[in-house]
């Protein structure tokens, strides 16, 4: 099982049909479905053709936020830029996800 990180993938197709929700995109040149923002795994250090799904958005700097997925067969990480056209709340509620559902129960917070 891999750990670690892709940042490039290679050849971003002009059409991508989503192995998650079938929404199917082209004109521009897309590495992830803009309605859920899953994608398929295809870089090219393990191209297992598997489908990948969002973990998380991480942020490098203003305006410059990343997905980031996991391969549902490999476990292999990769990252890929937002685009201009993902769904905003998609994005939101998983940017959110770690702040909605912590690790620990919310009741602690009120003991701190």
């Amino acid at each position: 099982m891999s750990d670690h990180l892709t940042t490039d993938r290679t050849d971003p197709t002009t059409a991508f049909d989503c192995p998650s929700c079938g929404t199917s995109s082209t004109g521009v040149p897309r590495d992830h479905c803009p309605q859920c923002l899953h994608t398929r795994h295809r870089d090219s250090a393990d191209p297992c053709g598997a489908p990948m799904a969002p973990l998380a958005v991480a942020v490098h700097g203003p305006g410059d936020w990343r997905l980031i997925h996991r391969c549902t067969a490999c476990a292999t990480l990769t990252s890929a830029p937002v685009r201009a056209d993902d769904h905003q709340v998609a994005l939101m509620a998983l940017a959110v996800r770690p702040l909605a559902q912590p690790p620990f129960p919310l009741g602690l917070l009120g003991r701190i």
